[in-house]
């Protein structure tokens, strides 16, 4: 499969991923190729974990941090320390390396809050909104709005996107000033002051058992070598659904849900949501 200036060998191309709606590993790879345009800007030099699912979504995958074999030389990698040796990372950097890693079945990559030059400096802060059940979006949605009131009032520019799976994600772009320490006291303190509105309905309690039916408010993503999943990111569910990026109005859209768009429909938004990202990095949301 031609993929940017490169030539990505697709082995088992017609190997089924998805097999309640027959999509194959060639489909996921000239997915990946073709959204590689609107994606890549977005992952650019993070640390990749691959979630695989080499019998497809019908059997249980694994994760795979550490790509230390059989890499082409032309994927870029970063090695990351760790307690007794160290890791390689690949860094989605290109359509070639996106098409390579659906190759090897990596349905949805997930990546660092930081990139590789300066790996203890996030420049992403996330809220992971998880509602209670399916049936709960709407109040998501509400949730996710609410959210955008308090970043805002804070100081800081906050940006929205499907998972693809249950929730959204809220995410505020940050300058590479702060440690993740201090990002997630700060993700911890915004959050309380959200609950504060609604504490019957919202919770940082991370047991299922003890959320009482509540929307949990997830700030745990914002740690060193924790992941998150990246807007456009497949997701090994039936459907094939992907992390979307939103505009902020579209939460108030009472169409909207995690799985909205797919494989096959994604490529029809707006090419340019979440164009200014970068621009709009700043200081800690000042609560």
């Amino acid at each position: 499969m031609r993929a940017g200036r490169r030539d990505v060998e697709i082995t088992h191309p017609r190997k089924v991923l998805f097999p309640d709606d027959g999509i194959a590993k060639s489909d996921l790879a000239a997915y990946y190729r073709d959204v590689a345009e609107r994606m890549v800007p977005l992952v650019r030099d993070r640390p990749v974990s691959l979630q695989r699912f080499n019998a497809g979504i019908g059997r249980e995958g694994f994760f795979q941090k550490n790509v230390a074999k059989g890499v082409p030389p032309w994927v870029k990698r970063v090695e990351v320390p760790k307690k007794g040796g160290s890791l390689w990372h690949v860094l989605a950097n290109d359509a070639a390396t996106l098409v390579w890693l659906a190759n090897q079945n990596a349905i949805t990559p997930h990546v660092w809050l930081s990139r590789a030059d300066r790996l203890d400096r996030p420049d992403r802060m996330i809220f992971d909104l998880d509602p209670p059940d399916d049936g709960k979006f709407a109040l998501v949605r509400r949730t996710a709005r609410e959210l955008g009131d308090v970043l805002r009032e804070a100081g800081v520019e906050p940006f929205a996107m499907t998972t693809g799976s249950k929730g959204v994600h809220v995410v505020v772009p940050l300058r590479r000033r702060y440690g993740f320490d201090r990002v997630r006291e700060a993700a911890v303190a915004v959050a309380e002051r959200l609950i504060e509105r609604r504490p019957r309905e919202l919770t940082m309690e991370f047991y299922k058992r003890k959320r009482d039916g509540r929307l949990f408010v997830d700030v745990n993503r914002n740690g060193y070598a924790a992941t998150a999943v990246p807007p456009y990111a497949v997701r090994a569910r039936p459907g094939a659904p992907v992390a979307t990026p939103l505009h902020w109005d579209e939460l108030s859209d009472r169409r909207l849900t995690a799985q909205r768009w797919t494989l096959r429909t994604v490529l029809d938004r707006d090419p340019d949501v979440w164009k200014d990202i970068g621009r709009a990095a700043g200081s800690l949301p000042r609560v």
